[in-house]
């Protein structure tokens, strides 16, 4: 069972394979996502990568969160269910 884990303070240089080349290190990523702004197409510093099980996910979590990556202190922490809300206006 995949474990989903939040990444915050990734660095904005930082690929969608470059994460997943880091957290690699920790055991095997089944994927890895970097969150990107609609309008800019420019990183939001932040992403989510999915470990294939809660060993290696919780050694990623030991490996990488408060460590500095390129310059910036990565959060790593299990993901949270996303929370419903309500509809946007413009």
């Amino acid at each position: 069972m995949a474990i989903k884990l939040y990444v915050g303070g990734i660095p904005y240089s930082v690929s969608e394979n470059g994460l997943k080349e880091v957290f690699s290190k920790a055991g095997t990523v089944v994927s890895a996502t970097v969150i990107s702004d609609k309008e800019t197409s420019r990183s939001r510093g932040f992403g989510f990568v999915e470990m294939s099980s809660l060993e290696e996910a919780k050694m990623a979590i030991e490996m990488w969160h408060g460590k500095p990556l390129k310059g910036r202190v990565l959060t790593v922490n299990e993901a949270r269910p996303m929370e419903e809300r309500p509809p946007r206006r413009v």
